[in-house]
């Protein structure tokens, strides 16, 4: 793993103690303390977000929280500790149509919001607030953006797209704004190019895009530009997926994803093991978000039925479902993110 990415993993280690969760109804986003189980939720913000949260991101020090959100302003960051402060004031220059997913650099040094209409993915630089927007990329992806990614060395940024339009994953060199677009994978994603999700594995050396047609997960060794893909698991998930994460060691990928059983996790080595059995208590709908803890002692997934959110321990393998939180979140689990 790149030097940024163990620092930041180790940071984020020491910082393990919260979750939280971007959804569809008022207040948007909720918040607990996380310790082998749901806290007390926090208060909401003052300042809510407007409309449906859906991806949310804190910075690698654990001291923002930011929201990718349906409607104006899009992007919405607060301090964070232990609790929201007031939020940042909005981008001079606001990204276009519904923010679908945000990401920080894992510096903490730039923020990227995956978003719909015009440039379908737009990054700021990050201090404290947002900076006067990058330049867009010379070439645009030509469909809306869904989520977005930043490899573990900062070095570049990855953006599903969904129109559905082909190719549906652009990726960019990055530092301090976009570099050339490298070149399409040989081997496309998808048939009819819908991409929903994607994530770069903590060395760097793999990209994986979970998109809407079977297989529903494509994976690439990535080293400046795409490799050869991947063969698909043995054993596919069973829908769109939505979500994507590789655990922190970068042994498991899992994937949330829209049909029964709504999850999907992998032995992860340069390719796919035999899928894991499914939790014994399954997520009660479409499997839309998925991230590992720092330490990948705990998977959360959010989706779209009442709790919305569901945890369970791991380890080489699901745990038994932990207890919902006391105070669900209001509306369908989109996003969701520990720190």
């Amino acid at each position: 793993m790149p030097i940024l990415g163990i620092i930041a993993s180790s940071f984020r280690a020491i910082l393990a103690q919260f979750i939280a969760v971007a959804h569809s109804t008022t207040p948007f986003i909720s918040t607990y303390p996380w310790n082998a189980g749901f806290g007390t939720k926090y208060a909401n913000p003052a300042t809510l977000p407007t409309d449906t949260g859906n991806g949310v991101a804190f910075n690698p020090e654990g001291t923002v929280i930011a929201i990718a959100a349906r409607d104006t302003p899009v992007i919405i960051a607060y301090p964070w500790s232990a609790g929201f402060g007031t939020k940042y004031a909005d981008p001079a220059t606001l990204p276009t149509g519904t923010g679908n997913g945000v990401a920080f650099n894992p510096e903490g040094t730039a923020i990227a919001v995956a978003n719909e209409l015009t440039s379908f993915i737009t990054i700021y630089p990050w201090n404290a607030g947002f900076g006067t927007k990058y330049a867009n990329p010379a070439t645009l992806p030509n469909a809306n953006g869904q989520k977005v990614s930043f490899n573990p060395a900062g070095t570049a940024v990855a953006v599903a797209v969904a129109g559905p339009s082909i190719p549906s994953i652009y990726a960019y060199p990055w530092s301090a704004g976009f570099g050339t677009k490298y070149a399409n994978p040989a081997t496309a994603v998808t048939a009819t190019g819908n991409g929903f999700s994607v994530a770069f594995n903590p060395a760097g050396t793999a990209i994986a895009i979970g998109h809407s047609d079977t297989p529903f997960i494509a994976t690439y060794p990535w080293s400046a530009g795409f490799g050869t893909k991947y063969a698909a698991p043995a054993t596919l998930p069973t829908g769109t997926g939505n979500g994507v994460d590789f655990n922190p060691e970068g042994t498991v990928i899992a994937v949330a994803h829209s049909t029964t059983p709504f999850i999907s996790t992998y032995p992860w080595s340069a390719g796919f093991g035999t899928k894991y059995a499914d939790p014994a208590t399954l997520p009660t709908g479409t499997g839309n978000g998925v991230d590992f803890n720092p330490e990948g002692t705990v998977i959360a997934i959010g989706h779209s039925d009442t709790p919305f959110i569901s945890t369970y321990p791991w380890s080489a393998g699901f745990g038994t479902k932990y207890a919902d939180p006391a105070t669900l979140p209001t509306g369908r689990g989109i996003g969701v993110a520990f720190i």
